[in-house]
């Protein structure tokens, strides 16, 4: 019998699960800045597992760009301010609404009877641009449950997005954003 044939697919349990991007400011003024943490609300997805855990396994996810919502404790003006600004500069979501993550290998290393460490590589869709990523997260499995955690860095100018700036560049953001993930997956069957 194929690997294929054994394996078993999982979708994302999104009311479960939970992405969010951590953006950091630069510059002289970065005190005077917002370092904001933005969920993502709207993401799918699957993987595919064969009997022995997540070595081989295949992963697929999509998210909807203009989904982000900042969820810092600061006033509603500057929360919106800064969501429409990353939709509709930085993103641009009317043009590019996707953002997908396709692995093209996946290995383990077990560190207990249900638990993993896993390295994926993929490639990533964002702004238009597909890129080459690495994400390095701990996998365990739980009956008919898969969670992944973790969480991996993606440099904004790699995907051709113009990094924000005011102030001549007293203030701005860091190409370098944060993405934090703790993904639950059920078995389909």
């Amino acid at each position: 019998m194929s690997a294929d044939a054994t394996a078993v697919r999982y979708l994302i349990d999104t009311s479960a699960s939970r992405l969010t991007v951590k953006v950091t400011a630069s510059g002289l003024l970065s005190a005077m800045g917002h370092n904001p943490s933005i969920a993502v609300n709207n993401f799918s997805g699957e993987a595919t597992m064969g009997p022995d855990g997540p070595q081989g396994a295949k992963l697929r996810f999509a998210a909807k760009a203009d989904s982000l919502e900042v969820t810092d404790d600061i006033s509603q003006n500057d929360k919106t301010e800064i969501q429409n600004r990353t939709k509709q500069d930085v993103l641009e979501t009317s043009r590019f609404p996707d953002v997908t993550f396709e692995s093209t290998g996946i290995t383990a290393t077990k560190l207990g009877d249900t638990l993993f460490a896993v390295n994926l590589t993929g490639n990533l869709t964002l702004h238009g641009a597909t890129r080459s990523q690495s994400v390095t997260c701990q996998v365990s499995l739980n009956g008919d449950s898969v969670r992944g955690y973790g969480e991996c860095v993606i440099n904004q100018t790699d995907f051709g997005i113009r990094l924000v700036s005011v102030a001549a560049g007293a203030l701005k953001v860091k190409d370098e954003v944060k993405c934090a993930f703790d993904i639950t997956l059920n078995k389909q069957v």
